[in-house]
Formats: structure tokens, sequence, C-alpha cells
């Protein structure tokens, strides 16, 4: 069983920001990531461009210059490479941590499992989990939203050409997908169970949506919901009637929530109401001493609260309380 200063869970540029604050402070901290660094920023859609400029996205004191003043997701997957380098961070990707146990010493014990099926065990003092939220999608509730054809994520819209489109959400991750989709010459219809646009949208997009809507590229029905998905369309109600339309494609844009199974087997408690680990937010410490989150996770089911520009500065606070304990 390998012995480390302190463990981080999640390689994410939150868990990356916290891992650089620990070395600031002498220690060698260890990096589990069950995919690849940044995964969920791997997963974004390709030509994603983020809300928050590149010097609130930087870490570790690394600038990030990017050719636009809010940077796109490809800039982003390179300048976190490049931290990694520089820093000489140690991560081990695409092994999944599973369990974890505390001994009445204090001693905490990790056990993963990697990409092969084998099993490791790591002990130490100090854990972070930095786990994000982007592997669990909302699901709706309805008949036919697991089929084959139905996605929770958008990557690319050139398999769409020329097909039917239904895009369900009314949000950031639905707009986006809308455009890219009609760029790409599909038929695009967006379902959104609200009156009016989100006003998380961001708005140097809007104007190009409603412009799109205004001139028939896209179709657009607000106070409208998806009642079930068929194959080759969908059932929706709309001011109390139902019809069917036409949709080979289904984008289901309803976001993402997270996934508080690990957490609590650890102990950590998780305020039902609105889905945040119980910690203190000076310190980012749990209800379980020296185990601490970082990053989205401790926003809870508001993903809107917590983002890279403020979760990167979950690691100061937790390099600050254990090096009062050292």
């Amino acid at each position: 069983m390998e012995r480390q200063d302190a463990i981080i869970i999640g390689a994410g540029p939150c868990g990356l920001s916290a891992a650089i604050a620990l070395q600031d402070i002498g220690m060698e901290p260890l990096i589990i990531e069950k995919g690849s660094i940044v995964n969920a920023l791997y997963h974004y859609p390709t030509h994603q461009q983020f809300f928050s400029t590149g010097e609130k996205l930087a870490i570790g004191g690394m600038p990030f210059y990017s050719t636009e003043r809010k940077p796109k997701r490809n800039e982003a997957l390179v300048y976190y490479r490049q931290v990694v380098m520089e820093k000489q961070l140690r991560i081990r990707s695409y092994e999944k941590a599973v369990e974890v146990l505390e001994e009445e010493d204090g001693t905490i014990t990790l056990f993963t499992v990697d990409q092969h099926g084998m099993q490791n065990k790591y002990s130490t003092t100090y854990l972070i989990v930095a786990t994000g939220y982007y592997d669990s999608p909302n699901m709706m509730g309805i008949a036919g939203e697991n089929q084959p054809h139905v996605f929770h994520y958008f990557k690319e819209a050139h398999p769409f050409f020329a097909q039917d489109v239904a895009v369900i959400g009314g949000k950031n991750s639905a707009v986006d997908a809308a455009l890219e989709l009609e760029k790409a010459g599909a038929n695009v219809s967006v379902y959104y169970r609200g009156s009016d646009y989100s006003p998380s949208v961001k708005p140097w997009i809007l104007p190009e949506f409603e412009s799109l809507i205004k001139h028939g590229k896209i179709n657009m029905f607000f106070d409208t919901k998806v009642a079930e998905i068929r194959q080759d369309t969908i059932l929706v109600e709309q001011n109390g009637r139902t019809r069917e339309e036409k949709a080979r494609f289904v984008f289901a844009m309803t976001g993402y929530h997270p996934d508080h199974s690990f957490i609590k087997k650890m102990g950590v408690g998780v305020d039902e109401e609105t889905g945040r680990p119980l910690h203190n937010p000076d310190t980012m410490e749990t209800n379980i001493r020296n185990i601490f989150i970082a990053g989205v996770i401790a926003a809870g089911n508001n993903a809107n609260e917590i983002f890279i520009e403020n979760g990167r500065l979950h690691g100061a606070l937790i390099a600050e309380t254990i090096q009062s304990r050292r």
C-alpha cells in the first residue's frame, strides 16, 4: 500500500488547483482521476465557449492566454495540460476511486480500480474530493428517454445534417446545441417548459438564436412539455393540448446533478434540501475530519453557484488548514 501526503479525487481545474496549493506548502499530493485530466471539459461540445475570461480560469499562477476574450474548450484543454506538465503534478488517470475507509489512528485508505480492472490501495491522512456533476444528467422520467437516439450530451453536429432533431431545454446547453445543429444543416426544434428564455443564457449568443427563430431556421416552443419520446417522433403537451412532432434524434439538455453516493459512504453528511455536503466554507473540511471537498461538489444541487473561477480558490483554504495541522 502506497502512503501519500494527500490524495485528491478528481483532476478537473479545481482538483488541479488544490494539488498546486498543497505543493506550495511542501506536500506531494496524488491525484486520482477516472478519465483524462479535466475530463468534464473534454466532454464539452467541441466549440464550447466559456463564460469566464482566461484570467478567471487560470490556476497555479500560470497565465491563460487566449485568442479571444472568452476562451474556447480546445484552448482550455491545451492550457490545463500545460499546467500539469509545468507543475509536474502526479496524476493516476483512468483509475476510479471506489471506496474509502478510515482507521482509528486517522489513516484514510482509498481503494481504486484502473481501466484494466486492477485494484490499487493508497493511504493518506488528508483526502480532498473534487469530483464534478457532469456524469449525472437529470432524467425527465418519461417513456422513451433511454432509447439510443436520445442524448444527454452534445458533442458534434455533423452527424445530424438534414435530420429532424428535437432539443429539450432552454438554458445554455440547449441553446448552444441548437445553434450548432442548425449550422450543420439539421432541422431543429427546441422545446422548453419555461415561458421565456432562461436568464442564464449567454447574452452574446441570444441575439443570433432569436434571429434564427425569427427567420424560421429554428422552431422554438415555450410552455411546452415533452411527454414521451417515440421512435421517430415525440409527444408534446402545450396549452392543454397534446400533439406529435417529428424527431429522429433527441437531445435532452436538461442539466446535471452531483452524485453523492460516494461521499455518503465515507460518512459525509449531505443536506437533503440543497444537496450540499456538510462542510465548513472557511476550510472546505467536511463533517469528517481531514476529508475536504473542492469545486462544484460544494454547491450541491445548484450547479450555477460554483464555477472554475471560484472553485479554484478552495485549494488555498484547504492547504492553509492542512498546514496548520502539520
